[in-house]
């Protein structure tokens, strides 16, 4: 690998942790084990990660209060949650922590490995970016920051992300199924409407305060920015 990613495992049950410690490892990646909300704390405060696993239910401090201290700390950091708990509004009170994907046990370690490997492949790809302007819209990578006619915006990692997406592709329509390809690393459509939600947060936030709309939809085919 080009880059040795460091990584930040929080998770209770030892065993798990040992194993999917152990084959990050494998993987080329340098991997700190911590068992509680405190140690993970303590950790993340000691060096640089890249990325950290975070169990949701930990003595001491949650996942969920990890998240929002790591995420205000570091906004390059790549977080997954790992959780047994399912429910819709844990999903989303993770995302608008600022956790970039949510995994439910329990789960095949082969798709955790594909989305940590996916994620960082990502990260790297965009880290030596700097700036795209559309209009009035700056998006600075470097900072994961959104600014509008002089307002700044306030973007979940997730919808970060989408908007990168349709910004980099500027003018070029882009289907449903190549957002979850990039956005949501899903091969396939679970037959929701989440991409229909996030494009819909972001219309509110990037266009509706302002008269010019940059964000668009081709029916049947996909969206696009112009």
């Amino acid at each position: 690998m080009e880059n040795i990613h460091s990584i930040l495992l929080v998770e209770d049950e030892a065993k798990l942790g040992q194993v999917i410690k152990e084959e990050l490892q494998r993987q080329g990646y340098q991997v700190d084990h911590a068992v509680d909300g405190r140690q993970a704390e303590t950790l993340f405060n000691s060096k640089i990660y890249s990325m950290a696993l975070l169990d949701v239910n930990l003595p001491y401090k949650s996942g969920l209060e990890l998240c929002k201290i790591f995420r205000a700390a570091n906004k390059n950091l790549a977080i997954i949650m790992l959780t047994a708990i399912g429910q819709v509004n844990d999903k989303v009170e993770a995302f608008n922590l600022g956790a970039d994907d949510y995994i439910v046990k329990p789960f095949h370690f082969e798709e955790l490995f594909a989305r940590v490997k996916a994620m960082l492949k990502r990260t790297d790809k965009h880290a030596t970016d700097e700036k795209i302007e559309i209009e009035d819209m700056v998006i600075d990578f470097r900072n994961k920051s959104v600014n509008r006619a002089g307002v700044n915006i306030n973007l979940t990692a997730k919808e970060f992300t989408l908007l990168a997406l349709l910004a980099r592709n500027r003018d070029r329509v882009i289907s449903k199924q190549e957002i979850l390809e990039k956005v949501w690393d899903l091969s396939f459509d679970t037959g929701t409407n989440t991409i229909e939600v996030y494009i819909s947060f972001l219309r509110n936030k990037i266009d509706k305060p302002f008269e010019l709309k940059l964000i668009h939809t081709k029916p049947g085919f996909g969206y696009y920015i112009k």
